[in-house]
C-alpha cells in the first residue's frame, strides 16, 4: 500500500529517505488520478523494502506541491538524495515508473 504522504511527514518521509522515493501528487476528484492510482499501489508492493513509493493529496497538502511547482495532476516525482531527478506528468505505463526507480537502484 502506498504511504500517505502530508506537508507534516513530506521532509522526514522523502527528503531524508535514503532510498529512491516515488510520490504521486492526485486529488479524489482527479479522473486521470484514479488510473494512475492502482498502478502507484502495484509499485509499492514490488518494491517494498527497496524504495519508498507515496502519495500527496494536492487538496489537503499543497504546501510541497508548491515548492516542486506541480501544477497539473497527477504528477509523480522521483526523488534520490532529497533532489528531484524525475518528474511525469499525466497518466503513463507502469515501466515509465519503475524504470525511473530502477534507474537509482542499479
Amino acid at each position: 500500500m502506498a504511504l500517505e504522504i502530508t506537508d507534516a511527514t513530506f521532509e522526514e518521509t522523502v527528503l531524508k529517505s535514503e532510498k529512491p522515493v516515488l510520490v504521486d501528487f492526485w486529488a479524489a476528484w482527479c479522473g486521470p488520478c484514479r488510473m494512475v492510482g492502482p498502478v502507484i499501489e502495484e509499485i509499492s508492493g514490488e518494491y517494498d523494502g527497496k524504495a519508498i513509493v507515496g502519495k500527496v493529496d494536492v487538496d489537503a497538502n499543497q504546501e510541497f506541491a508548491a515548492k516542486y511547482g506541480v501544477r497539473n495532476i497527477p504528477t509523480v516525482l522521483v526523488f534520490q538524495n532529497g533532489e528531484v531527478v524525475g518528474r511525469q506528468v499525466g497518466v503513463a505505463p507502469k515501466n515509465v515508473y519503475t524504470e525511473a526507480i530502477d534507474s537509482l537502484l542499479n
